[in-house]
């Protein structure tokens, strides 16, 4: 199949399942494995990257307005409630931070079409996210505390299976927070987390070293945001109206299809 189309389709799915909790890294190793997407581990990582970027402009355009408040606030200089948020945030960026600054090259290993690993971690989602359906909503705000464990299945979420958004929601569920608000900051809370990441990675030369996969990143980066953008603002009421399980089914159910499907290939 040809690499432009291939990085058409990474961008589709990408765009989709960023927004719902089935794990859009674990969705995008299935894709690359379907598509027979032979990419080296550093290369499939650099992908992943990309349409990470595309879906969290798309977050940063359906939230815009949020954005703009708290950068007011900021530039108020003094302690208000969008400062209090961002410190939150911060908060809750320094798990998968410290994970993302020690462990890279573990972690572009685990970007290498590993179906089986990906299937597991699936299946921990779907675990994870009727667990947080379980929990009883006290309606109480994100504290501190509850950033920091959100940030650290953020962190746990880095691997291709386990949902960043079903495993955050659900930890906050857990918490006893309830899902508007805690969909509201698992959206928002990755933004400067990835955009860290994009920093980083042209800083240290990773886009230049990969210079001929130009085209095949900007094609998947343009199908990512432009499903984004809408996946976003369909999938956000769908994720706070819906039952957590039904994703958790869907995630054990694919789990399970891929595995026997991988077993039995050979």
């Amino acid at each position: 199949m040809n690499e432009l189309i291939k990085a058409a389709i990474l961008g589709i799915v990408q765009g989709i399942t960023e927004f719902l909790p089935v794990s859009s890294d674990g969705h995008l190793e299935l894709a690359k494995y379907f598509l027979n997407d032979q990419t080296a581990g550093e290369q499939s990582l650099l992908m992943t990257v990309t349409v990470h970027v595309a879906t969290t402009l798309a977050i940063i355009v359906v939230f815009w307005k949020d954005i703009i408040d708290i950068f007011k606030g900021l530039l108020q200089f003094k302690w208000n409630a969008e400062v209090e948020f961002a410190a939150r945030v911060v908060v809750s960026m320094i798990p998968a931070a410290i994970v993302g600054l020690f462990f890279e090259e573990e972690l572009e290993a685990l970007f290498s079409q590993r179906i089986l690993f990906v299937c597991a971690m699936l299946a921990v989602t779907g675990i994870v996210l009727f667990l947080g359906q379980r929990a009883k909503n006290t309606g109480k705000a994100i504290g501190y505390g509850d950033a920091f464990l959100m940030g650290i299945s953020q962190a746990v979420a880095i691997l291709p299976g386990v949902s960043r958004s079903g495993s955050t929601i659900a930890t906050a569920m857990m918490l006893g927070i309830d899902k508007a608000k805690a969909a509201r900051f698992s959206f928002l809370m990755v933004v400067p987390l990835i955009l860290g990441k994009l920093v980083k990675d042209l800083m240290s030369g990773e886009y230049s070293r990969n210079a001929s996969a130009w085209p095949e990143l900007l094609l998947g980066f343009i199908f990512a945001f432009i499903t984004g953008v809408f996946a976003c603002r369909l999938m956000i009421k769908l994720v706070q109206r819906s039952k957590l399980q039904y994703f958790g089914i869907y995630c054990l159910a694919i789990a399970a299809a891929v595995a026997i499907y991988v077993l039995a290939k050979g």
